[in-house]
C-alpha cells in the first residue's frame, strides 16, 4: 500500500468509496483553483460545455494534476501501476446554482471493457451538505450495470441527464464532505448524485476518472493519457502533454476528442451529438 490504508482499501472494495482521502495542502487547492479563476475572469464568465470535460488537455496546471503522485499512489493501491487517465470532468456548482446530478452510475455510457474504473473527485473548494456535495449509496457498486432512463433536464450536469430507472432510497446515502485539498474515490458501478448548491458559496470539484491499461474502449475509437508505468495493451491512443495553457494545437486536439467521445456517449440517441453538446451546455 502506497497511500490508502488497508481499512481504507477495504472500504473500497466492500462499499465502493472511501473518503476524505488529503492529497494536498488546502493552499495547494487554492492555488489551482485560482488559476481556473483567473482563466474564468479572462473569457468574461465561468468555464462552459465541452472546456469543462478533458480539460487536463487545455491547461498544464491540469495536466499536472492528473498526475500527482499522492493521487495516482492511491489509485495504484487500488488498480496496480499501469494507469491511464481516461478523462477529467469539472462539476461546478454557482452560489444558489439549480444545477444538480441525478442518482447514476457512471459506467451507463462510457463504452469500457469492464468496470475496473475509479473517479477521484478532488476538492477545490469545500464541498459540504450546504453547498450541494456528492452522496452515494453504499455497496451498489457490486450490483450490475443498472438500466437508465435519459432526461436531459436543464438543470442536471450530466451529458444525458441520465438517472437509474429503479427507486433509490435516500436514507440509505452517505454524504461525502471534503475540504480544499482532499479527494473521494469512488466506483464506476456505485450510485451516486448531487442536489443543488444552495449556499451562497461556489462550489468546484474536478473528477479524475482513472483505469488500468488493459480496460478497452468497446464502443468506438478513444483516447488516454499514460500517467503512471507502461501500455502493454496500447487500445487507446496516448494523448501528449500539454506544456502551455491553451496552446492551438491541443485546442484543436481537445475538439476533435471530444467530437469523437460524443459519438460514444450519445450513441443510440435520435439526436445528433452536436445538438446534443449544444443542449448540454451547464
Amino acid at each position: 500500500m502506497k497511500l490508502l490504508t488497508s481499512a481504507q482499501h477495504d472500504q473500497y472494495r466492500a462499499q465502493g468509496y472511501v473518503s476524505p482521502v488529503r492529497v494536498m495542502s488546502a493552499a495547494k487547492a487554492e492555488s489551482i483553483r485560482s488559476q481556473l479563476e483567473a482563466f474564468e475572469k479572462s473569457q468574461g464568465g465561468p468555464l462552459k460545455g465541452s472546456m469543462r470535460h478533458k480539460s487536463h488537455l487545455l491547461f498544464s496546471w491540469l495536466a499536472d494534476l492528473v498526475r500527482d503522485e499522492k493521487i495516482l499512489d492511491a489509485v495504484e493501491d487500488l488498480y496496480g501501476g499501469d494507469l491511464l487517465c481516461w478523462t477529467t470532468n469539472f462539476f461546478i456548482k454557482e452560489a444558489h446554482d439549480p444545477g444538480f446530478v441525478s442518482w447514476h452510475q457512471d459506467s451507463t455510457y462510457w463504452g469500457l471493457s469492464r468496470p475496473d474504473v475509479v473517479t477521484a473527485w478532488i476538492a477545490l473548494s469545500a464541498s459540504n451538505v450546504s453547498n450541494g456535495a456528492m452522496q452515494v449509496i453504499p455497496g451498489t457498486h457490486l450490483s450490475e450495470q443498472i438500466p437508465h432512463r435519459d432526461t436531459y433536464s436543464p438543470h442536471n450536469l450530466l451529458t444525458r441527464g441520465q438517472e437509474v430507472a429503479v427507486e433509490v432510497d435516500p436514507g440509505q446515502a452517505r454524504t461525502i464532505t471534503l475540504e480544499p485539498g482532499e479527494m473521494s474515490l469512488h466506483h464506476v458501478r456505485i450510485i451516486h448524485g448531487s442536489p443543488p448548491n444552495e449556499s451562497a458559496t461556489r462550489r468546484i470539484g474536478f473528477a479524475i476518472r482513472y483505469i488500468p491499461t488493459s480496460v478497452r474502449q468497446e464502443q468506438g475509437d478513444d483516447s488516454a493519457s499514460l500517467v503512471r508505468g507502461v501500455d502493454d495493451y496500447r487500445t487507446f491512443e496516448h494523448e501528449p502533454r500539454p506544456s502551455k495553457d491553451m496552446d492551438p494545437a491541443f485546442v484543436s486536439l481537445h475538439a476533435e476528442i471530444a467530437q469523437r467521445n460524443a459519438k460514444i456517449l450519445y450513441k443510440g440517441t435520435p439526436i445528433s451529438s452536436h445538438e446534443q453538446r449544444l443542449q448540454r451546455q451547464p
